[in-house]
């Protein structure tokens, strides 16, 4: 240490932080069954919005007929809402009152 009083300390201090990184809450979009939406609209859902292959399509599809409900896929929140609204669009189009909507997987 030196004798001057106006001397700047020359000590280091090295700061450590630690960083998270956090994955990102997924969400499960799901279609509820209505008496009036056809089954090949549902399907057409699916594939389009989706983008499943029309086998595993129409195996959803059943689910939503059978159990009332079924589940299209897992998303992050905004890719979730973003193909909840094209769902809704589409729908609104062709005037079925298709309805989904997601859950926190």
């Amino acid at each position: 240490m030196s004798d001057d009083p106006l001397a700047v300390p020359t000590r280091e201090t090295e700061l450590e932080e630690e960083i998270r990184v956090e994955e990102p809450k997924m969400y499960r979009v799901v279609l509820y069954n209505d008496d009036y939406t056809t089954m090949e609209f549902v399907v057409e859902v699916i594939t389009s919005v989706f983008h499943k292959p029309a086998a595993e399509a129409t195996k959803i599809m059943l689910d939503v007929h059978k159990k009332g409900r079924g589940s299209v896929g897992v998303y992050t929140y905004d890719i979730a809402r973003s193909k909840i609204n094209q769902v809704h669009e589409m729908a609104r189009e062709r005037e079925y009152p298709l309805r989904c909507s997601c859950e926190e997987a």
